[in-house]
């Protein structure tokens, strides 16, 4: 008589499976390393508008502020990523009723996340759009027609992921 036993546990490759999940942990670290990048980048181009400002033209300014404002952007994208994707992807955060908690965190899910990444990366292209536009005289213009169709191309993306979205959401509330 044969064994029909399967040499390895399934239910012991499903916890592996499962645990599997905290390799992300690393990762995430590495992105609060980033994010301490950033908030020193930050500082550095703050320090040098304020101790700069006298020198500058109201163009050198907008475009300094400009700057500013998209680190900004860029390090609120990694909070969304290293929050959202850490509560949806590895483990809870376990912050109910902390008084800090963000709103979006109650009802974070992969879907959500997409369309908050989506959001951000058009409002940070914006930013840079700005930016080109300020100071397209010391641009080629090739160069300004590509950040252009970039920036399309990410609210294309965008509209596509919501409508995505929509559909999904729809076709699983009608079946439940």
């Amino acid at each position: 008589m044969q064994n029909t036993q399967p040499s390895v546990q399934p239910n012991l490759i499903a916890r592996v499976i499962f645990a599997s999940r905290w390799v992300q942990l690393p990762i995430y670290l590495g992105l609060i390393v980033v994010q301490i990048v950033y908030a020193y980048k930050f500082l550095k181009s703050l320090w040098h508008l304020v101790v700069n400002l006298n020198q500058m033209d109201e163009n050198t300014i907008m475009l300094a502020v400009l700057n500013l404002i998209d680190v900004v952007m860029i390090a609120n994208l990694l909070v969304m990523v290293l929050v959202g994707g850490y509560e949806t992807f590895v483990s809870k955060l376990n912050t109910d009723n902390h008084p800090d908690q963000p709103e979006w965190l109650d009802h974070v899910n992969a879907s959500v996340l997409k369309i908050k990444l989506s959001m951000a990366i058009i409002s940070i292209s914006s930013i840079h759009m700005l930016q080109t536009f300020i100071n397209a005289g010391n641009l080629p213009e090739k160069q300004i027609m590509w950040q252009l169709f970039l920036h399309l191309g990410f609210l294309a993306s965008a509209l596509a992921v919501a409508y995505t979205d929509k559909i999904l959401y729809s076709t699983t509330h009608k079946n439940h």
